[in-house]
């Protein structure tokens, strides 16, 4: 990937700057360079053929930010190179930290977008009780309300649904005999021992997570066998059964074949979906409008299984978030 310290160039030029801390750009008027086509989804969705972003200053300016977590620091990369790509100076403030650190960073205007799936705006951030199973349906909810509520704006979400999962190693299933979420009661009841359960951090106290869990479902988990750690520990953890037979997953992580991870099936329909989607303030989409363009081809091609190729990429074989987004851009024709 070609990057200079010299202003726009060709290609994936643009200037970033590396947690600077920098404020909210002020709002600017995004150009769109003469011969693009209305439809970015169609053959030739090249970012760097048919867009140019500027700003009546010059050069247009824009902070991207994203959890800390696998997947969403790739899809900070591939935002940021999406932008670079159209001709934008891009500030990386990816890996932020929690749901509610990346949250407060856009609605304090410290980020200017990042990518929060619908099922977490509706449940977490609009503190809604209910989830709603439909995901084009959750969508327009989260649009309508995030948008009325808070001025947030809420992009065309990707078809992969990063919802949370209850995983088990194959064998231990097996050999415990536990199929679907339900079971766990069973289990917990007749072999206590047994329910043992990994979880990472936000998914031990979020209404979506094991409180919500727990009251649905009518199951409690030995408080003295429910581990909380990060994320990434709970996979292996549960892969090698020597402290956790179960755990919170993502569904998206590309570890799940890899360690030959089982999920429970959610029988009961908890979980809601969490297709992710490019979020940010009104204003900015307003005086950005052809934001929607430029990320419209990009979510189409973010299913399930390309989310996962995406993860494993990064923690099984070890290539970077930048490495991992810039090849995916290529190998889609969005960029090169």
């Amino acid at each position: 990937m070609h990057r200079t310290t010299n202003g726009p160039g060709p290609g994936l030029h643009a200037l970033r700057h590396r947690r600077l801390g920098l404020p909210l750009a002020l709002p600017v008027l995004l150009l769109l360079a003469a011969g693009c086509g209305g439809d970015t989804g169609g053959a030739d969705a090249n970012i760097s053929d048919n867009f140019t972003l500027s700003s009546p200053q010059g050069t247009l300016r824009l902070t991207v930010g994203s959890k800390d977590f696998t997947e969403q620091k790739i899809l900070g990369e591939i935002t940021i190179q999406a932008l670079e790509a159209a001709g934008a100076e891009v500030v990386d403030e990816t890996a932020l930290g929690s749901t509610e650190d990346a949250r407060l960073a856009l609605t304090s205007g410290a980020i200017d977008m990042y990518w929060e799936y619908t099922g977490t705006g509706w449940l977490v951030h609009l503190a809604e009780p209910d989830a709603i199973a439909d995901p084009e349906e959750l969508y327009d909810a989260v649009l309508s309300e995030d948008s009325e509520q808070n001025g947030i704006e809420w992009l065309k979400p990707a078809p992969a649904n990063n919802t949370y999962s209850i995983a088990v190693s194959e064998d231990a299933a097996k050999e415990i005999g536990v199929e679907k979420i339900s079971d766990l009661g069973s289990l917990i009841e007749d072999s206590p021992k047994e329910a043992t359960l990994c979880v990472g951090p936000e998914f031990n106290n979020r209404a979506d997570g094991l409180p919500g869990l727990s009251r649905h479902y009518d199951i409690e988990f030995p408080p003295d066998q429910v581990f909380v750690v990060s994320d990434s520990t709970v996979y292996g953890a549960i892969s090698k059964g020597t402290k956790c037979n179960f755990g919170s997953v993502y569904q998206t992580n590309g570890r799940i074949p890899e360690l030959g991870l089982a999920l429970l099936e959610d029988d009961e329909t908890f979980f809601a979906a969490y297709n992710p989607s490019l979020t940010m303030k009104e204003a900015t989409l307003k005086s950005n409008p052809e934001l929607k363009e430029i990320f419209a081809p990009i979510s189409e091609k973010l299913d399930t299984d390309a989310l996962r190729e995406l993860s494993a990429s990064v923690e099984v074989e070890g290539n970077s978030p930048e490495t991992v987004a810039e090849r995916w851009l290529e190998e889609n024709g969005l960029v090169g």
